[in-house]
């Protein structure tokens, strides 16, 4: 194979690559694509580099193809560009008038329902040691084992084990008021939505989930896990008390369904300013991109976010130093939601709602 037409299809796959997402469609092939967007900038630098090696001067060929590289690698890198530290922090540091009884650390780990290095998690836990920690994927093995290890200094818990790798539980040294266990789309997909007392007195609200992934063999669409999103964003908007949506998203930040979570629900990125911390797939150097999230109300301030240490599952713990500050909320609060972005997120649930009666309409006639 010739060389120049070799790199033409390398740039022509790094274009195609960038064109699928853009399609207004929730298939799981379409929207896999969204996850490895660093790669994928990545790829498209590469192929410019590539083909400086063949290009023709007097070629308009290639000048047209090099155009269209060049764009696609821009596009691309704007994507990303707010989770480099080039950009500037969604969320701001704390200031040394800073509350210090406001802080806490808060922790999400997706813990592979499969792993059995269950001590791992335990010690990452003692030393980390957050104040707040969620945990996914977690059965009653999972929560026999975090109960033995953690039990005693955790007196605030929430667990709901499952063996569908949808278990959560919630562990807190912080006391917890009138939590709440719901099924928001699926009956057999938890989340957890409580109040939190800080150590000032102050009143926060939490909302831990673990939304399904679009794929082929369980759900083929990304219908459950936007709306589940979508239905997150709007509580978040009408809380009357500082909010924190926490946990394993399946799904990338930069995608389109979670940036409109974030632009409805009027959340902040932990994460934009300061580095991607990339949480999955821990089993693999390359193909890694963010699926656990911390997204918080302008009142927040963060002091530090870290990735955890490897614990034998295929994503990595995330975890973020926060402290309220609500007096500073004015330098750090998002644009306001459009009605056009609330109107498309009720129509995406309304999608979700119309679609599962569909299936338990022919559930009950094939019964």
């Amino acid at each position: 194979m010739k060389l120049k037409p070799f790199l033409q299809g390398f740039g022509i796959l790094a274009v195609v690559i960038t064109l699928i997402p853009l399609v207004a469609a929730d298939f799981w092939w379409i929207r896999m694509f969204d996850y490895p967007h660093i790669q994928l900038t990545l790829l498209t630098l590469t192929a410019i580099a590539a083909y400086f090696f063949r290009f023709e001067i007097r070629s308009w060929k290639d000048y047209t193809f090099m155009a269209v590289l060049v764009t696609c690698f821009i596009f691309q890198f704007m994507k990303i560009y707010p989770y480099t530290p080039f950009s500037p922090y969604d969320v701001g540091k704390p200031t040394e008038e800073v509350n210090e009884q406001t802080g806490f650390m808060l922790l999400t780990s997706n813990v592979l329902q499969k792993n059995k290095e269950t001590g791992l998690l335990v010690e990452e836990m003692k030393k980390i040691n957050p104040d707040v920690a969620v945990f996914t994927e977690t059965d009653a093995k999972w929560n026999e084992a975090i109960k033995a290890g953690l039990g005693s200094d955790y007196p605030y818990k929430v667990e709901v084990p499952l063996d569908n790798t949808y278990g959560m539980i919630l562990y807190s040294k912080l006391e917890l008021v009138d939590p709440e266990i719901k099924y928001i789309v699926d009956d057999s997909i938890p989340s957890i939505h409580t109040e939190i007392i800080l150590r000032s007195g102050d009143k926060i609200q939490l909302h831990a989930i673990h939304p399904t992934p679009p794929m082929p063999q369980h759900n083929p669409s990304s219908s459950d896990r936007d709306a589940e999103m979508m239905k997150i964003a709007l509580e978040s908007l009408d809380s009357e008390i500082p909010v924190v949506v926490i946990g394993d998203f399946n799904d990338v930040a930069w995608s389109n369904t979670v940036s409109m979570m974030q632009s409805v629900g009027e959340l902040l990125d932990v994460r934009k300013g300061r580095s991607f911390y990339n949480t999955f797939d821990a089993t693999s150097f390359i193909m890694r991109w963010s699926l656990d999230h911390i997204f918080v109300s302008e009142e927040f301030r963060v002091e530090k976010i870290n990735t955890g240490s490897d614990i034998k599952s295929d994503h990595f713990p995330f975890y973020a130093e926060l402290y309220l500050q609500p007096e500073l909320a004015e330098e750090q609060k998002p644009a306001k939601a459009t009605k056009e972005q609330i109107e498309k997120a009720r129509e995406q649930i309304a999608e979700e709602e119309e679609e599962n009666a569909e299936k338990g309409q022919n559930g009950s006639s094939n019964q």
